[in-house]
């Protein structure tokens, strides 16, 4: 070859390079759904480490962040309620006294101790109820009349209460409502006397269809899952006052469960219909703005994830899927 024939080979592979590598850049800007989005959450697979202790549907789940410890509540006949589980995925023990259909948990932790709340929304003796146990399943505290359904007229007379959140300082949210005549948020005093009430049946500011999750952030805001209306509405802590509502990200299925990450920067909430975790940036304080998924979670078909919790020391997300009968644990990467 002449120079000017290696002149002309060497550019035409110049511009090869250059327009292939060109490519690549521009398909990968086409297709990223969101900018700058990666994996943020794998399985782990081996946790637990014995699933067949699930035997009925597993309803809800709670991390003991302090101790290890994660409980699972279940439905069905002749199987234990309430199940206990290491952080590892060991199982410890089950109890089962007084519980009857278990609907939401949750682990309050205070210097002396810690306590397992419940919401039970059978039809039967201990129906209609938010019950608080020792860790090993022994009834401390009966909030409701068992048995009996309430209406909204009377603050601690439930109608299916789908979920409770316990603020360290003792004071209790509920949402009250998983399909029964009640629809309404309740904050209650470390003493569980009224502190503040809202909610009817509707569509409108501050009215729900099927309250079914609530958490409380670092920044004084109560989220509510309102899933039969398919969004999110938050309210201030203090007041109860309406703060605004997230509706756009939720229009293939509702809101079934509500719970911020360990460091407060993303809200996870599961979707059942479309077996979905979605991950939204969580506003900090002032406007509530719009909602923004930043990243979402595919489960497998038919998995159903219910109610979920995080663990707000490792930041695992343990998910309860009644679909599968089972519960699963998300280990963040990074």
């Amino acid at each position: 070859l002449n120079f000017q024939g290696v002149f002309l080979f060497g550019l035409y592979f110049f511009f090869f390079f250059l327009f292939s590598h060109l490519e690549v850049v521009i398909k990968a800007e086409h297709f990223s759904p969101w900018k700058g989005e990666q994996q943020m959450y794998k399985l782990d697979i081996g946790w637990p480490k014995t699933p067949e202790h699930f035997t009925g549907q597993t309803f809800c789940v709670a991390v003991d962040s302090v101790h290890g410890l994660v409980y699972v509540g279940q439905r069905g006949d002749n199987v234990p309620k309430v199940l206990v589980f290491s952080k590892e995925g060991y199982f410890l023990h089950s109890w089962n006294d007084t519980v009857e259909m278990p609907h939401g948990i949750f682990v309050w932790n205070t210097e002396t101790g810690s306590s397992v709340w419940i919401t039970d929304v059978g039809t039967g003796k201990y129906g209609h109820t938010v019950k608080q146990y020792s860790p090993l399943g022994k009834l401390l505290q009966v909030l409701g009349t068992p048995g009996n359904a309430g209406s909204s007229l009377i603050p601690l007379q439930f109608d299916q209460p789908a979920e409770i959140f316990v603020e360290e300082t003792g004071e209790v949210y509920v949402v009250d409502g998983d399909g029964g005549m009640n629809n309404r948020l309740l904050k209650l005093s470390d003493d569980y006397k009224e502190i503040w009430l809202t909610g009817t049946n509707g569509s409108g500011i501050g009215q729900f269809k099927i309250p079914h999750s609530v958490t409380v952030d670092a920044f004084g805001r109560v989220w509510v899952a309102d899933r039969g209306n398919k969004r999110i509405q938050v309210f201030d802590k203090v007041t109860g006052e309406w703060l605004g509502s997230w509706s756009g990200c939720f229009l293939e299925d509702g809101p079934y469960s509500v719970r911020f990450t360990a460091d407060y920067k993303y809200l996870i909430v599961a979707q059942l219909n479309i077996n979905r975790l979605a991950i939204l940036a969580a506003p900090p304080v002032g406007s509530i703005g719009d909602c923004v998924i930043v990243h979402s979670v595919q489960l497998a078909d038919e998995t159903k994830p219910h109610l979920i919790d995080v663990d707000m020391k490792s930041g695992a997300v343990y998910v309860a899927e009644i679909g599968a009968q089972q519960v699963q644990k998300y280990v963040p990467l990074s």
